[in-house]
């Protein structure tokens, strides 16, 4: 059973009651939290994961709301402006909404971060600072944030990187500095160049599904 939690910004608490309450999840045991970081109004990428209906998903809206050339309202996690200040916004937010899944719905402590593009940075970012272990980071078509280069990643999770082989902003060179750092850091990096540009493909959710079952696995 597959079950999807969207969470923007404003009443998290009143949000998650509603969902308890409208599919009974107090009853429905939970393996594992697939926490998937995207901006409001986006499809959760993890939802068309194989073998995605034995998780639970969370969709963690950005911040920071604008409006696009369409008229639309989207979010992003951060500009250059007060850099410092949004990243430690956005951590303690995204560690409240990992408290409050834990809270209120029947799942194990097994965690993973997932990110696209501007989302793979936090993605990075969560796992390294929001206070909640998790066991693996699948990141697509965004870099490592510089912060977290000079810091000790000895006890990192491993990471799925993806990147299309037609990707024009996360370009070969930008994925080969993240992949050598990360691996100088002790990190279990996982590079996966797939046929595609900035995007999700199937090719890439087959492998971020295979790498999320190896991590998710218990020891034995």
């Amino acid at each position: 059973m597959l079950v999807e939690v969207e969470i923007p910004f404003g009443d998290r608490a009143g949000q998650m009651d509603e969902l308890v309450r409208r599919e009974g999840l107090k009853a429905v045991p939970r393996r594992l939290v697939d926490l998937v970081i995207g901006r409001r109004g986006e499809r959760p990428h993890g939802r068309r994961l194989p073998g995605a209906t034995r998780w639970v998903l969370c969709a963690v809206q950005a911040l920071h709301p604008f409006y696009n050339r369409a008229g639309e309202v989207i979010a992003s996690w951060m500009t250059r402006e007060q850099r410092e200040h949004a990243i430690q916004d956005n951590l303690g937010y995204v560690a409240g909404v990992v408290a409050e899944v834990k809270r209120e719905l029947p799942v194990s402590e097994r965690l993973a971060y997932l990110g696209f593009s501007q989302g793979a940075a936090m993605a990075y970012r969560a796992a390294a600072g929001s206070g909640h272990a998790c066991q693996g980071v699948v990141v697509l078509g965004g870099d490592l944030p510089p912060e977290l280069a000079p810091r000790d990643l000895s006890h990192f999770p491993p990471v799925l990187l993806g990147r299309g082989s037609s990707e024009e902003w996360y370009d070969a060179a930008k994925m080969e500095h993240d992949v050598e750092l990360l691996r100088r850091k002790g990190v279990d990096i996982r590079p996966c160049v797939f046929q595609g540009g900035h995007e999700w493909t199937n090719e890439f959710r087959a492998e971020a599904s295979r790498f999320l079952e190896e991590v998710f696995r218990p020891a034995s």
